[in-house]
């Protein structure tokens, strides 16, 4: 993940011709900067939000889940992105492609998590879409570290979902893969 691949590939994504609204919460919200850092994040970013608490998550999907951090909430926050996409495209009147993307994680923390470190990051379109998982291995590295593989994932996911077939490079540790899964 060179600083230099990832401007390449933000400069694609804000050269495609896709909008997208988007939903992060956990980790991945470094991805947010680097869209905005590159010049053109207006031909692409509709809206942002990062629902971080439990009750705010929950308004933003409409219903109280068990686990926030799981493929199945990941998927239903990025049909949630799209349907706002589409309701805050139809006053532009643009005939672009819109994309929901969603990112819910749990990374590296400060307590004692009982579960594993992991992130679903998933893009809806209106008609499907997909869903990346990964589980990190835990202890192997820094808050910061996570946040930015997450990150990584995040903009390799928004480019798949404009349709580039580009991505950055993820530095993965053994053991670590990216699973995806349609929807």
């Amino acid at each position: 993940m060179t600083d230099s691949g990832i401007i390449e590939l933000v400069q694609r994504i804000h050269d495609a011709p896709t909008k997208a609204c988007l939903v992060i919460t956990g980790a991945g919200t470094s991805a947010i900067s680097s869209l905005f850092s590159v010049a053109g994040a207006s031909r692409t970013v509709i809206d942002v939000q990062v629902p971080y608490s439990r009750a705010a998550l929950d308004m933003y999907v409409g219903s109280k889940a068990d686990q926030h951090v799981s493929r199945e909430e990941a998927e239903i926050m990025a049909e949630r992105a799209y349907e706002k996409a589409a309701l805050l495209n139809k006053t532009s009147g643009e005939n672009v492609r819109l994309v929901g993307l969603s990112c819910t994680a749990a990374i590296a923390t400060d307590r004692i998590r009982r579960g594993e470190n992991r992130a679903h990051i998933g893009w809806h379109d209106g008609t499907g879409g997909v869903t990346r998982s990964i589980v990190f291995k835990k202890g192997a590295r820094s808050r910061t570290g996570e946040e930015a593989l997450c990150a990584a994932i995040v903009l390799n996911v928004l480019a798949e979902a404009c349709g580039i077939d580009d991505e950055v490079d993820l530095d993965l540790l053994e053991g670590e893969i990216v699973e995806a899964f349609a929807h």
